[in-house]
């Protein structure tokens, strides 16, 4: 048995190592509470910059970490605690009282009033942030930063597809973010014959040719390349939509083909409704001009002949003829019909015009559309009835000025019914002639178009003789009328002011 100094040496020694343990203990579960929530002494650190993605820092479950080596230490205080009671003999013990008394110190000591079990509250850094797209919050997942406003990464979309944008760079218009791609298609003219995006210049500028009136964009190479113009509308052929060949160099495209008179017998109603717009104005043709349609080779050799006129270069569409000529007009049994790309079924025939008055024919480029063949038969009407009235040495400037004038007229009546034109001392019959001859059939918008084109041509024109003279005469005729602007034409040879 052991007696009564070493059972009382043990329980003295077990009470100071039991002291010591507690000491410990709370000393060690006091140093680690005062940290509770705070990592290394610091908030956590939540980073947004403009234009950048971060992942946010993982955190603890309970926001309480722990060191290792306070971990170690508590382990290692476990470990000797079970090591001594490893040490005692068999048949000896505290009783359960004294078990139980250590167990509730270490319960009451993880349990004080001083610290109360821990309850983590939401953590809401400075400026709070809230999606810009979808107005939810982004809380501590990935986010993006841009024009002031945060994101979602899937939220960040573009403007023109709708897809998120994941590249590290992107284009903003106002604010709007597009892919850089997306950006290009929407900005970047394309060329409207080759359908590419118009290269820069050696200057790093995005530099293009543009058509004044049908606003057509393309590459200033394709000035230089071949590519088919039409002879009409002056559009250059895109690759997608090939033109027609007329054969004699000449091309012509898909819209303007739609209404284009191909040989004199289809010009003649025409060309009797413009006789009778004349007609309507007072000013009434005596004697029936003839009247041809020709190619572009047969009208050349005309003009060569031909002595007397003024020629509109580097193109002439129409000819008043004063000389006794042969020339080569279309003839054909039926409208000609496509193969491939060209016209086939034109023939020309040859007819000698004999001088039967101051005026011998009348020439016209065929395969022109209806407006703009109207528009030349009318300038060069003006032509014959000034020769047959008796009008001599006229300037290139009153002469032409004054055609272009009439050609100007009749389009505006085809193209504008409803318009009426102040014009001074005619007839009150004028009006209803011309608007009666315009209301023949309906036309198509592209038809109508075409006839706006054909006066906007008419009214830049660039040249002395039909651009300047032109807009001369145009401005007498609309401050005197058509009757007193022709007779002082008579008079003095030149418009009145």
């Amino acid at each position: 048995m052991v007696n009564g100094v070493e059972a009382g040496q043990l329980a003295s020694s077990y009470a100071e190592r039991k002291s010591r343990f507690m000491k410990w203990l709370s000393k060690l579960f006091k140093s680690g509470g005062s940290g509770r929530g705070v990592i290394g002494g610091q908030h956590p650190q939540f980073l947004g910059d403009e234009n950048m993605v971060w992942r946010v820092p993982p955190r603890s479950l309970d926001g309480r970490p722990r060191s290792d080596k306070e971990k170690e230490d508590l382990d290692h205080a476990i470990a000797l605690s079970l090591a001594e009671d490893l040490k005692r003999p068999k048949g000896y013990g505290w009783g359960s009282d004294t078990d139980e008394d250590l167990s509730r110190s270490l319960h009451d000591s993880l349990n004080t009033s001083s610290y109360p079990p821990y309850a983590p509250t939401p953590y809401y850094p400075s400026g709070y942030r809230v999606c810009g797209a979808c107005k939810q919050d982004i809380g501590f997942g990935n986010y993006l930063g841009c024009m002031g406003t945060f994101f979602h990464p899937e939220c960040f979309r573009c403007r023109s597809c709708g897809y998120p944008i994941t590249e590290h760079e992107f284009s903003l218009s106002g604010r709007d973010a597009y892919h850089k791609s997306c950006f290009k298609e929407l900005t970047h003219p394309k060329c409207e014959v080759c359908h590419q995006f118009i290269p820069t210049n050696g200057a790093g500028l995005i530099e293009y040719r543009c058509h004044p009136f049908w606003s057509q964009k393309y590459c200033p190479s394709h000035e230089h390349d071949n590519v088919a113009r039409c002879c009409s509308c002056e559009r250059l052929e895109s690759w997608n939509a090939r033109y027609i060949s007329l054969g004699d160099g000449r091309s012509l495209c898909l819209e303007c083909m739609e209404s284009a008179i191909m040989d004199t017998g289809d010009c003649h109603s025409l060309y009797h409704a413009i006789r009778d717009f004349f007609e309507g104005m007072n000013m009434k043709l005596d004697q029936e001009i003839p009247m041809l349609l020709v190619e572009r080779q047969a009208l050349n050799e005309a003009i060569v002949g031909e002595k007397n006129g003024h020629h509109h270069l580097p193109e002439t569409r129409g000819l008043c003829l004063s000389e006794e000529q042969t020339v080569k007009s279309i003839q054909v049994l039926r409208r000609p019909r496509l193969a491939g790309q060209r016209l086939v079924g034109m023939r020309s025939q040859p007819q000698k015009l004999t001088r039967k008055c101051e005026v011998t024919a009348i020439l016209v480029l065929y395969g022109l559309p209806r407006l703009l063949t109207g528009a030349i038969l009318a300038h060069e009407l003006m032509h014959g009835w000034l020769r047959l009235k008796g009008f001599r040495n006229l300037s290139p400037e009153v002469e032409e000025g004054i055609c272009q004038v009439l050609s100007y007229m009749w389009l505006e009546s085809e193209v504008m019914p409803g318009f009426n034109r102040n014009m001074a001392s005619t007839s009150s019959g004028a009006a209803s002639s011309s608007s009666s001859s315009s209301k023949k059939g309906g036309k198509s918008e592209v038809e109508k178009k075409l006839g706006e084109f054909f006066m906007h041509q008419i009214a830049h024109d660039v040249s002395p003789a039909y651009g300047e003279g032109f807009r001369a005469a145009n401005a007498a005729v609309n401050k005197f009328g058509l009757r007193i602007t022709l007779d002082h034409i008579r008079l003095t040879g030149s418009f009145p002011l």
